[in-house]
């Protein structure tokens, strides 16, 4: 099995993403805060994902390890400890609230916001939070994306919960910072040279993406650490660093709050919401702050932003060969990944290091090597 699976097959779906009987949010259920809130970001489209995901149907809403929950549903799955269902928010796009309201059923339907067009992580928080604020103004809140993957779920939720104590009464911010295991390159990093597993640490700085021979330069040096994109802080905390470092997000964000809740919500949003700055949250705050904070943690998590990180997390074969879907037959191929949608057949000799993936009429073979122009490859005319 690959890193992330599991041997007892009682406790876990296909062999896989394990479903503890009891685990630490049956110790909490009583007890979470009522002020805390968890926004989920779910509006991307995971193009290197492709043809599995696409803009009618995104990674987010797909079983993409054939676990029997989408990426999304596995995300809510985690957070179910740390505050009640009327406390999660959603935030996505307009042709996405459908997909949201069938898989997610127990959030309430005002919960889930509908972007009028994407304006990046930036406008999308400040949107949810300054909403939160309206009428929770001492909210503790969590902003995760919807599409990534955690494995040991209990660390985790011990991580969180001692960041959202840290954040409660306090003007810091802290982001969760994800030991490396690998030189990667498609994760930014976060330096905090004095950080260590479980403990909150201010951090040096934010580093973008790096080449291979920079990502292999981390590894070694240490102090370096994968930005997952989950952020934690409380809602005054979040509405002053936008004020102070994106005022012209902040001004929309203060027009807009008088009239959320209101009949007039949808109308004034779709006027204002697409003047606001298109800016990350990671450019426009959280590289300008210096009450930024991470702690480090190691749950085993992914955001499975490529076909070899899907591969590193489902159950492979004695030559490295990982399988979605049935009827899979595989001969003197070696590291693959093969996802498929069950429509017939698939056969495949001698291919090593690829990735094989069909949907609705739709298939790739390429290099794993070349797995960052998928996106390209995709969209490219013929």
């Amino acid at each position: 099995m690959s890193a992330g699976s599991i041997s007892d097959p009682e406790n876990s779906l296909n062999g896989f993403y394990r479903i503890p009987k009891f685990d630490i949010f049956t110790v909490y259920y009583r007890f979470y805060d009522m002020d805390t809130h968890v926004v989920i970001m779910a509006g991307g489209i995971g193009s290197r994902l492709w043809p599995a995901s696409t803009p009618d149907m995104p990674k987010q809403f797909i079983d993409i390890l054939g676990v029997g929950k989408s990426l999304i549903q596995l995300t809510v799955d985690r957070f179910k400890g740390i505050c009640p269902m009327e406390n999660f928010w959603v935030v996505t796009s307009g042709r996405y609230v459908d997909m949201v309201k069938v898989q997610l059923p127990g959030i309430p339907s005002d919960n889930i916001l509908a972007e009028p067009e994407p304006r990046n992580t930036a406008p999308c928080i400040a949107y949810a939070c300054w909403k939160i604020a309206k009428r929770h103004p001492d909210a503790n809140i969590v902003v995760t994306p919807s599409d990534a993957l955690v494995i040991d779920r209990e660390r985790f939720a011990a991580d969180i919960r001692t960041a959202l104590a840290f954040t409660e009464h306090s003007g810091n911010i802290v982001t969760i910072g994800i030991s490396p295991t690998r030189p990667e390159t498609g994760y930014g990093y976060i330096h905090a040279p004095e950080a260590r597993e479980g403990r909150i640490t201010r951090v040096s700085e934010f580093r973008e993406k790096p080449d291979l021979q920079t990502a292999k330069s981390y590894l070694a040096e240490g102090g370096f650490f994968w930005n997952a994109g989950i952020f934690i802080w409380n809602a005054r905390t979040i509405r002053e660093q936008l004020h102070r470092f994106a005022p012209q997000i902040a001004g929309i964000m203060d027009e807009l709050s008088d009239v959320f809740y209101t009949c007039s919500e949808q109308d004034e949003l779709s006027r204002l919401f697409p003047v606001c700055e298109k800016i990350s949250i990671d450019y426009a705050v959280m590289e300008k702050s210096d009450d930024i904070h991470v702690i480090v943690s190691s749950p085993g998590w992914s955001d499975l932003g490529s076909w070899s990180s899907v591969r590193s997390h489902t159950c492979t074969d004695s030559l490295g060969n990982a399988v979605v879907g049935k009827d899979v037959r595989l001969f003197n191929c070696s590291d693959c990944i093969v996802h498929t949608d069950g429509a017939g057949p698939v056969v495949i000799e001698g291919l090593d290091g690829y990735v094989v993936a069909s949907k609705d009429g739709r298939l790739l073979v390429c290099r794993l090597e070349e797995e960052q122009n998928i996106k390209d490859f995709s969209a490219r005319k013929i």
